[in-house]
């Protein structure tokens, strides 16, 4: 799938937690990276530590922002796939992947979900002022 991957094209990247769509703007194939330009967000990013996942006895609690529309970053290769779907819109789709997250993690009752949608809570204000 690597060696299929196109500049102009439009794909899904796995940055970090989080998972978007946007532009392939740049490849370095000597490196494994592709330059994804950010136009929706399909998963918002884990809150927390990642290298103590689902725990609060860490020294910061982590507050993941998903990355911003039109925003760039550097994704391994192996991390992008080609997307034939319409491209949602950016607010919406933000809106929704914030949705999705608080819904998960509503279900479970303990520490780490509770400190989670307080983040969740405080970085939509953010988003949506």
């Amino acid at each position: 799938m690597m060696h299929d991957l196109e500049i102009g094209q439009i794909a899904t990247g796995i940055y970090k937690t989080g998972k978007y769509v946007g532009e392939i703007v740049d490849i370095n194939r000597d490196k494994g990276l592709g330059v994804l330009k950010v136009h929706a967000v399909l998963k918002h990013p884990v809150q927390g530590d990642l290298h103590n996942p689902n725990s609060v006895d860490v020294a910061l609690f982590h507050e993941r922002k998903a990355l911003s529309q039109f925003e760039k970053t550097n994704i391994p290769l192996s991390h992008l796939k080609s997307f034939d779907k319409e491209i949602p819109d950016y607010h919406e789709s933000l809106k929704e992947a914030l949705r999705e997250q608080k819904y998960s993690l509503q279900e479970d009752e303990n520490d780490w979900s509770k400190e989670s949608l307080k983040t969740l809570a405080s970085l939509e204000k953010e988003y949506f002022k």
